[in-house]
């Protein structure tokens, strides 16, 4: 009975709907799921409550990205297949979940709980809830998905600005002891579950056959299929792979600067002039964080405009520029630094949210979601890659007596390498091959 509720075919949407209460529903979701960037909040209290190491402490956050990238690959068919308040509402309970059995772990000083809970069965929920809204999106916006997907993802990257002091907020009320982070854990559980709830009360999907009144009845632009494409036959295409590649190089880019921002700003300019104290890096950080938000929205938006394979030139070519901007006057003066790492955090966030979009010019609406979960498998790899590239390299860098930018300038040089790989493989991307094509249906044209 309760998956008949949450079926797609209980969610049609009347005629009179507003598509534009479908964009809400898919934030409620996102920002929620979005704390996962705020877990380093969590990170002391629970070192110092059950005497952790740094890495054990990173263990929940560490798995619950594995699981996102796992859960969103494995179950992005079945998420397409059952409906987005479905996938909604699975999110929801497993998002939740995890917090309830990690507030269970902290109060019983059980930490392999809170592994299990916000690490395997939320990183399920963070999976199911970031590509729930995805193709349902893209059915309500045909004529300007890039901006409908930015919407959403932009959530993704702000949830953490919402997050972050409220759960510092908490712990401040309820205490940093094992039973104040239990109860913060406990609260945190509750009120997602709410928000989430809702989210997935109120979206709903098109009714087959609708179009916005304001659509034309064709709109020609570069990229677009002339056919569907199943997630098994993309698997077997040139075009996603391209992709995975273009997001791989893209993230792990950027990632490999947010990762490293604070230490990095205060070691390029540690021995010159004008150096960067602990209080202005973190207001660096938390730049970067608006921008890579911001980037989710205006570059995605703007790709509906000029084409998704030109939008990806600018992330890959400019950002090569952008490192190259680093290298040769990044250590001149901090707004230089500061004003080419927002642009390549823009972009990298940008990337995320053109990525969905892309693969709809590709492949099509049949399977979009179940794809888009196959191709963040790229996050996965790219969200290991470039925090390995850049914290060994400068690590061997200082135990060579390297100082100042020259910690990271080879890093630096590889993420120039990795964009033009990745600028490449955009190049190489062509309209899909008709043999992969999926056959028209009766009537259809």
């Amino acid at each position: 009975m309760v998956s008949g509720l949450l079926s797609p075919s209980r969610i049609v949407a009347p005629p009179d709907w507003s598509r534009w209460l479908i964009p809400p529903a898919a934030l409620a979701v996102h920002l929620s799921i979005g704390q996962v960037y705020a877990w380093s909040v969590f990170k002391p209290p629970l070192e110092e409550a059950l005497g952790l190491s740094g890495t054990l402490s990173a263990l929940p956050f560490q798995l619950g990205i594995v699981m996102l990238g796992l859960s969103a690959a494995v179950g992005g068919t079945l998420v397409e297949r059952r409906g987005p308040r479905w996938a909604m509402t699975v999110s929801a309970v497993c998002f939740s979940l995890g917090f309830l059995i990690s507030s269970l772990g902290v109060a019983l000083g059980q930490y392999w709980l809170v592994v299990l809970g916000y690490g395997f069965v939320g990183g399920i929920g963070l999976g199911i809830g970031y590509i729930s809204p995805v193709s349902t999106l893209m059915k309500w916006f045909p004529d300007r998905p890039g901006m409908a997907t930015g919407i959403a993802i932009m959530g993704f990257g702000g949830g953490a600005l919402i997050a972050s002091p409220w759960s510092t907020q908490m712990l401040d009320t309820f205490g940093e002891d094992r039973s104040g982070i239990a109860q913060t854990f406990l609260v945190h559980g509750v009120v997602y579950a709410v928000f989430m709830s809702l989210g997935a009360l109120l979206v709903r999907v098109p009714a087959p056959g609708w179009r916005p009144k304001s659509m034309p009845k064709q709109v020609v632009k570069p990229m677009i299929t002339t056919a569907d494409v199943t997630a098994n036959n993309a698997l077997r295409t040139p075009q996603f792979w391209l992709l995975w590649v273009i997001l791989c190089c893209n993230v792990t880019a950027g990632i490999g600067i947010l990762e490293k921002a604070s230490p990095m700003i205060v070691g390029f300019f540690s021995n010159s002039a004008t150096p960067v104290a602990t209080g202005a890096a973190a207001g660096f950080v938390a730049l970067l964080s608006l921008t890579n938000m911001a980037g989710r929205f205006v570059w995605s938006s703007a790709s509906d405009v000029v084409g998704r394979k030109n939008i990806y030139r600018l992330y890959l070519g400019g950002g090569t520029l952008l490192y190259l901007g680093i290298l040769l006057f990044g250590a001149t003066g901090v707004p230089v630094f500061v004003l080419c790492a927002i642009l390549i955090l823009s972009f990298y966030g940008g990337g995320f949210s053109t990525a969905p979009a892309y693969l709809k010019d590709l492949f099509g609406n049949l399977q979009v979601g179940a794809i888009h979960g196959r191709l963040l498998t790229a996050w996965s790899v790219a969200g290991v890659l470039g925090p390995l590239i850049v914290n060994a390299v400068a690590d061997a860098q200082e135990a060579s007596g390297a100082k100042g930018p020259d910690l990271y300038a080879v890093s630096l040089y590889i993420m120039i390498g990795l964009l033009v790989v990745g600028f490449i493989a955009n190049e190489l991307i062509r309209p899909v091959a008709p043999k992969f094509h999926e056959p028209a249906k009766g009537g259809d044209k």
